[in-house]
């Protein structure tokens, strides 16, 4: 894989998620930054509390989380695997204001998950810009159309080939330099109590 070259020496960039991120070569991908990766292949959202003390130690300057896939497989609701993933951004946005952070939609799998990701999807696009992150939508590069992973991309129909990440990278790099001229999240949340704002 070709590596894209940023001019972002020394900025750190964190990857959080799952299997699919756990199998990334990240710093081979990403050289002109300090990557950090919090992930294992079987995680899932539940796992997400764990990760977040060394998210804030660690204060990246750019996050980029993607998960969700083995909840599905797990059968887990949508209602769970959307509030694990926004309580983390919650966090992430309190503890580490100056990040910039990017959500990426959950990858498709097998075809009998597809409705439910996509309603998970649609609720995190739009969590998204609650907390001021960016959100890049892989579905269209990823997806057939009834939702299924695209069969050249994967061999189980859940984890990537050379050729499925070559794709997710195709949309990944673009994002993250958008993701680099884009604004922390750093805008105090409005909190309400009794009827009053409190920031």
């Amino acid at each position: 894989m070709d590596e894209n070259q940023y001019g972002n020496q020394n900025e750190s960039i964190l990857f959080v998620g799952d299997s699919i991120t756990a199998g990334g070569n990240w710093q081979q991908w990403f050289p002109d930054y300090d990557v950090h990766v919090e992930t294992s292949p079987d995680d899932a959202t539940d796992r997400l509390n764990e990760r977040l003390p060394a998210v804030t130690e660690l204060q990246p300057e750019n996050l980029a989380i993607l998960i969700g896939g083995n909840d599905f497989g797990l059968s887990r609701s949508v209602e769970y695997v959307v509030r694990s993933i926004e309580y983390f951004l919650a966090i992430v946005r309190q503890n580490v204001p100056g990040s910039r952070t990017l959500v990426q939609s959950i990858l498709p799998r097998g075809k009998e998950f597809a409705d439910d990701i996509r309603d998970a999807n649609r609720h995190l696009r739009q969590y998204a810009q609650n907390v001021h992150a960016q959100y890049l939508d892989l579905w269209p590069a990823m997806a057939t159309d009834e939702g299924e992973l695209r069969p050249e991309f994967t061999t189980d129909r859940l984890h990537l080939t050379t050729e499925g990440y070559e794709a997710w990278l195709g949309e990944l790099r673009p994002a993250l330099e958008r993701l680099h001229d884009a604004p922390p999240m750093s805008r105090p949340i409005s909190i309400i109590r009794d009827g009053a704002v409190a920031q």
